[in-house]
């Protein structure tokens, strides 16, 4: 017998999970216009933050993202003024990212976001924690 309760949504990890992932995005939105960027876009320079001259393959695997995807968003960085693509001396087809001036100033203003989004979700520094830990033992599960 098919256990058809298994197919609703209240049933379902990827639902809520789907949710949650869409309504924290939409709550980092306000704070990201002021800097004058995406989402997408923030993941790209805390990557940068945390280590610069990476190259688009290690910023791809660091965010799980292809170079397609990747690459427009590496060339609206740059033409914001925020980023400098430079192709490698020794292989040219490898193309490093570095922080301009205006990147490295866009920090400063950044550091305030993850204090604000947690203001936001009203949650206490044990429920964060234990949220942010049960989210990525999935995904290490996931990705190994």
């Amino acid at each position: 017998m098919q256990d058809f309760n298994s197919l609703q949504l209240s049933q379902q990890l990827c639902f809520p999970l789907y949710v949650v992932a869409k309504e924290i995005i939409g709550l980092y939105r306000p704070f990201l216009e002021e800097l004058d960027i995406t989402y997408s876009q923030y993941l790209v320079l805390m990557v940068l933050w945390e280590q610069q001259g990476l190259t688009v393959n290690q910023i791809g695997e660091k965010l799980y993202l292809d170079s397609g995807t990747l690459t427009p968003l590496l060339k609206r960085l740059e033409k914001k003024g925020f980023i400098i693509r430079k192709r490698k001396k020794e292989d040219e087809r490898v193309v490093e990212v570095f922080l301009d001036k205006a990147g490295l100033d866009l920090k400063e203003k950044a550091c305030k976001i993850p204090g604000k989004l947690v203001e936001k979700l009203n949650l206490s520094s044990n429920d964060y924690i234990e949220i942010k830990d049960s989210i990525q033992k999935i995904m290490s599960k996931l990705i190994s």
